[in-house]
């Protein structure tokens, strides 16, 4: 099961209410954070999980509203007593623009490990899941991210006594190891039916409508996408500062034929976001303007019998 928390839906400025862009998750026992507004440590607070599991932060690009309550956070985990190393994920520069957010938080009692993005495309397998990170088409250099939980094949116990597998032997393989033991060398293709459908989750702000969203996004159970604008007479500005308006993400969500969409980075101007679905929704049904503290847990779907 991964958990799934919508920490802030602001874009450029906090508001009474709406908090800068954050978006973490949980699984096995590992949280991940996706950008690090103003604040981020309250809006974890309020949610009311913790900030000391944090193992991985990523970055989509360095302005200061996707980065700014970097220092904060980092302090807030120290704080909290936090000794286990932390890795810090974004585009080129990431040590350079930390280094500087952190003259105001020295002495932080856990090493920091930076991973450098330069690919178009670039795939990391972090605490049991797959993460990949994706160029996107911003003002600066800027990526989205994906979650997958990987699933494997079925176990099947009457292969397992087919193929004269000793009992001892079955829980390794249902995990996908290979077994050298006296009696043979047993694989887990002898037990296992062919890997079944994870889990897919896919976190893209701050990019105009591009190719690389579409494929990375394909099939997710969930996009988390920039949604600017709504208004329609927002869309040259939308142009200018390489942003997405309601109904480009609705499109992107429909072509990377997603289950679901939720809207965030919104501008501050834009007050109220459910006003501005109808044209979208007929794009993309499954649209719903997200929110600060908006949650979700997603399972592996369930097989049929």
């Amino acid at each position: 099961m991964l958990d799934l928390c919508l920490l802030g839906t602001s874009g450029m400025m906090p508001l009474p209410g709406r908090a800068l862009t954050a978006c973490m998750t949980r699984f096995g026992g590992s949280s991940l954070l996706i950008d690090c507004g103003e604040g981020t440590q309250v809006a974890i607070r309020q949610k009311g999980w913790s900030f000391h599991p944090i193992d991985t932060i990523c970055f989509t690009h360095y302005h200061g509203d996707h980065i700014s309550g970097l220092p904060g956070l980092l302090l807030s985990m120290g704080n909290a007593e936090r000794k286990e190393p932390v890795t810090l994920i974004g585009p080129k520069g990431l040590e350079k623009v930390v280094s500087a957010l952190l003259i105001i938080a020295q002495g932080l009692p856990f090493e920091l490990r930076y991973i450098e993005l330069t690919e178009k495309v670039q795939e990391f397998s972090l605490h049991g899941y797959q993460l990949k990170a994706f160029r996107v088409n911003h003002s600066v250099p800027c990526y989205g991210y994906t979650i997958e939980i990987p699933r494997g094949g079925r176990f099947f116990p009457e292969l397992a006594a087919k193929n004269q597998i000793p009992v001892k032997y079955w829980n390794q393989l249902q995990h996908g190891q290979t077994v050298e033991a006296e009696e043979g060398v047993f694989t887990p293709d002898m037990v296992l039916g062919p890997a079944r459908k994870g889990i897919k989750v896919t976190y893209c702000t701050d990019t105009r409508p591009n190719a690389n969203l579409v494929e990375n996004a394909r099939e997710s159970d969930l996009l988390i996408c920039e949604g600017m604008y709504g208004e329609p007479d927002k869309k040259p500005k939308a142009l200018e500062k390489k942003h997405m308006m309601f109904t480009e993400a609705a499109k992107m969500a429909k072509e990377a034929e997603v289950k679901e969409l939720w809207l965030t980075h919104y501008s501050p101007s834009l007050l109220y976001p459910q006003n501005y679905l109808r044209e979208p929704k007929k794009i993309f049904e499954n649209i719903h303007p997200g929110k600060d503290g908006m949650s979700v847990e997603l399972d592996f779907p369930e097989e049929k019998k």
